[in-house]
């Protein structure tokens, strides 16, 4: 059952420090997963990533939130159907003028943490670390990057909203915080949690090492196994983004929510 404590959002208002550090964006790159399959809107679209929403893939969405939020550059790591989603990826950075760069995961058919570890060496410290089919207001990500990023850490953008109809159940990332607003547990089948994962990351490279940590202890090295050891060491903490869009397209209905919401 939910624990519906509402845990206070830190880190904000370090404005200073977060320009200094981030640039708001323009410091940092965008570090977009698209790796994976996406096989239950696979009689959508062979390649998630380029599902179309009213005739716009879904990566170009994400990419065109960002860079409204403040992003200049971003690194898209590719796996199934690498070549079509990268020779898209050529056509957008021609046709919007932004610098995309390209790295393949080998091992995309495994856990996600992966596909992170696999652009380590195209990323500075900070980054900002998102999803190729999740959807979001780009002040979403334009107040995350007003905070203060943890040299050691991640922030994690939640939602609060437990009864938003946006959000599936069964596959969401549960998230798990203390009055603090760290993040105290993360996970899909979690049973005690407070706010949903949303997929925005500001992230350091402790996330890379903390995945490769997860491996080498015998673990899949997810991303959400990642942030449970930066957790378990006080580093990983939450921004609540409000009553802010955001929607993972997963799969058919949340394919009809995200052309509801593009109408």
């Amino acid at each position: 059952m939910a624990n519906k404590t509402r845990a206070a959002t830190i880190g904000v208002g370090d404005s200073d420090e977060a320009q200094r550090m981030t640039g708001g964006g323009a410091n940092v790159k965008g570090l977009i997963v698209a790796a994976g399959q996406g096989l239950r809107i696979r009689d959508i679209a062979l390649s998630k990533p380029l599902a179309e929403v009213r005739g716009v893939a879904l990566i170009e969405r994400v990419i065109e939130s960002a860079h409204a939020a403040g992003l200049r550059e971003f690194v898209v790591v590719t796996g199934y159907e690498a070549e079509r989603v990268e020779a898209f990826l050529r056509d957008l950075s021609a046709r919007r003028g932004i610098k995309i760069e390209t790295v393949r995961n080998p091992d995309w058919h495994k856990s996600n943490g992966l596909s992170v570890a696999a652009a380590e060496a195209l990323l500075g410290q900070y980054f900002v670390l998102m999803m190729s089919d999740h959807l979001f207001d780009p002040q979403i990500l334009s107040a995350l990057l007003e905070t203060a990023p943890d040299a050691k850490g991640v922030t994690l953008a939640i939602d609060r909203r437990l009864d938003n109809e946006l959000v599936d159940l069964e596959d969401v990332t549960r998230v798990a915080t203390d009055a603090d607003g760290r993040i105290v547990g993360i996970g899909k089948m979690i049973e005690t949690y407070d706010c949903f994962d949303t997929g925005i990351f500001l992230a350091s490279k402790a996330l890379i090492e903390a995945v490769r940590e997860d491996v080498a202890g015998g673990g899949a090295g997810s991303i959400s196994a990642g942030m449970q050891l930066l957790a378990g060491r006080g580093h990983a903490r939450v921004f609540d983004i409000g009553d802010r869009f955001w929607l993972d397209v997963d799969d058919k209905v949340a394919f009809g929510h995200a052309e509801q919401a593009a109408a």
